[in-house]
């Protein structure tokens, strides 16, 4: 008993080390970052899309990506595909940057997160395996596997991105996604997945860091090197928090984790694919956008989408003996009420969706 106590005692002193070494990292090098993206003009100018009103750094992403790796190559464990999540981590990081710097063509954006991909499947062999019986369905065939994994990761990461448009609002939701799977890693991980715990720690820290100087009104934003990062870190959370199978109702526990970006992705794209727009065609009409349209502020927007998926979470965690379909249909009674009043109560202040 007294041995267990000094490796939980040894595991709280690390995991709150790689914490405070990600923060610190990168709450100190967000100045700098500002100060040299204002003289080289590397800035996020406002436009029609945007709800920012003045020129505003992007490069937020170089000191959440310096922060997370250098806590996790210090007091992290890069055991169990951690070193493939880096790979892939690294190759997003560099073409986000880039453009953030200069402008990247959609199709060379997604030929990287195609590459970053297939790291973690095919040289990491990280993916879902199994439904766990969602639908009826347990353990799926090789081919379906690799092909579901795959929507997965580039579906999170780019659903992440998407959400990243109004101060303070990405990254909140990372941290809150971030500390649920680390939270769920370290209590029942163990030896296979209790490196994901670190994974989790060391980019709340880095994010946290960031966030000093992203809520309203933000001084820098996380840009495409960030947001990649994230997004793709929290796919793999994901995938590696359904192979766990903590409870017997993991995908449903995941939907409610993912809820915010994943429903904002799929609302937006529906609605895009109805009015005739493609799907991937910007617009003003993502959940950030609607709360704004219904009278709320940006700091008060955040709250409600942060209190909706903290809510969520404790909802399918708390109702887990309920079953998976009854969440699964709860989650989609939810989204479909939440569509409706996000649809309409703009349109009845004559604001145009």
């Amino acid at each position: 008993m007294h041995q267990l106590n000094l490796i939980y005692l040894y595991s709280l002193i690390n995991s709150s080390l790689a914490f405070i070494w990600a923060f610190l990292i990168s709450v100190f090098a967000i100045p700098s970052i500002v100060r040299v993206s204002h003289q080289k003009k590397i800035l996020d100018e406002p436009n029609g899309r945007t709800i920012h009103l003045s020129s505003t750094p992007r490069l937020g992403g170089l000191a959440i990506f310096a922060g997370l790796l250098s806590s996790l190559t210090i007091f992290g464990n890069l055991a169990n595909g951690i070193q493939y999540v880096l790979a892939g981590t690294s190759i997003l990081f560099f073409i986000g940057l880039k453009d953030d710097i200069v402008t990247v063509s959609a199709f060379k954006k997604f030929f990287v997160q195609l590459l970053a991909s297939s790291i973690i499947l095919f040289i990491g062999n990280i993916r879902i395996t199994s439904f766990q019986g969602m639908f009826g369905i347990y353990e799926i065939p090789d081919g379906m596997s690799y092909a579901f994994s795959l929507i997965l990761i580039i579906g999170v990461t780019n659903a992440i991105n998407l959400i990243d448009g109004l101060d303070g609002l990405s990254g909140t939701i990372i941290i809150i996604i971030s500390a649920t799977f680390g939270a769920f890693f370290f209590i029942y991980g163990g030896s296979a997945f209790g490196a994901y715990g670190d994974l989790a720690i060391c980019l709340i820290g880095g994010v946290a860091g960031f966030l000093r100087y992203n809520m309203h009104k933000a001084i820098i934003f996380m840009g495409d090197a960030g947001s990649l990062v994230c997004g793709f870190i929290i796919s793999v959370m994901a995938m590696k928090f359904i192979e766990m199978q903590p409870v017997h109702t993991t995908p449903t526990i995941a939907l409610g984790i993912l809820f915010i970006p994943l429903y904002d992705t799929l609302r937006v794209s529906i609605s895009r694919i109805i009015k005739g727009k493609s799907p991937f065609s910007p617009d003003k009409n993502h959940i950030h956008h609607r709360f704004i349209a219904m009278g709320f502020s940006q700091i008060a927007t955040v709250f409600m989408l942060a209190l909706i998926n903290i809510s969520l979470i404790l909802f399918v965690i708390f109702f887990e003996k309920m079953g998976m379909h009854f969440e699964l249909m709860i989650i989609i009674i939810f989204s479909v009420i939440l569509t409706v009043i996000l649809e309409m109560i703009p349109r009845l202040k004559k604001v145009p969706a």
